[in-house]
C-alpha cells in the first residue's frame, strides 16, 4: 500500500512561535549600517593617519587650504598645537646669509651653506 502525504492546512492559524513581523528585517539592517560606519571609521583614521594626531608625543604638520584661498599650517608637537597663516606679502629685516638653495633638473632643492669666512 502507498501512502500519501498531505499537508494539512492549520483552521487556526499558523503555528505557534510563527510570526509574520514585517519589522523583523529592520533590525538586521541596523546592525549591518552600525558594522558599515564603524568600518568606514576604521579605514578614515587609517586613510588620514590620524593616530599620529592623537598620540600625545608625536610631532606632525598639515599643510592647509581654507575656503577663501588662504594656506594654514598646522604644527603639533607633543600636546602643543601651532597653527600659521601663510601669506603673499613680501617680508623684509636684517640677518645674516646662510646659504644657498639650488634646484636640480629632478625638481629637487638642495641646500648648500656658505663658509663663515664668505659671509663676514
Amino acid at each position: 500500500m502507498r501512502f500519501v502525504h498531505r499537508h494539512r492546512i492549520p483552521v487556526h492559524g499558523p503555528a505557534p512561535g510563527y510570526d509574520d513581523d514585517p519589522l523583523a528585517g529592520i533590525a538586521n539592517l541596523f546592525d549591518v549600517s552600525v558594522a558599515f560606519i564603524v568600518a568606514l571609521l576604521i579605514a578614515l583614521f587609517a586613510l588620514f593617519s590620524s593616530g599620529a594626531l592623537l598620540d600625545k608625543n608625536s610631532k606632525v604638520t598639515l599643510v592647509k587650504q581654507t575656503e577663501s584661498g588662504e594656506m594654514e599650517i598646522i604644527t603639533k608637537e607633543g600636546a602643543q598645537i601651532k597653527v600659521q597663516k601663510v601669506t603673499d606679502k613680501t617680508l623684509s629685516g636684517q640677518g645674516t646669509r646662510l646659504g644657498t638653495a639650488y634646484r636640480l633638473a629632478n625638481g629637487q632643492v638642495v641646500y648648500v651653506p656658505d663658509d663663515e669666512a664668505h659671509s663676514e
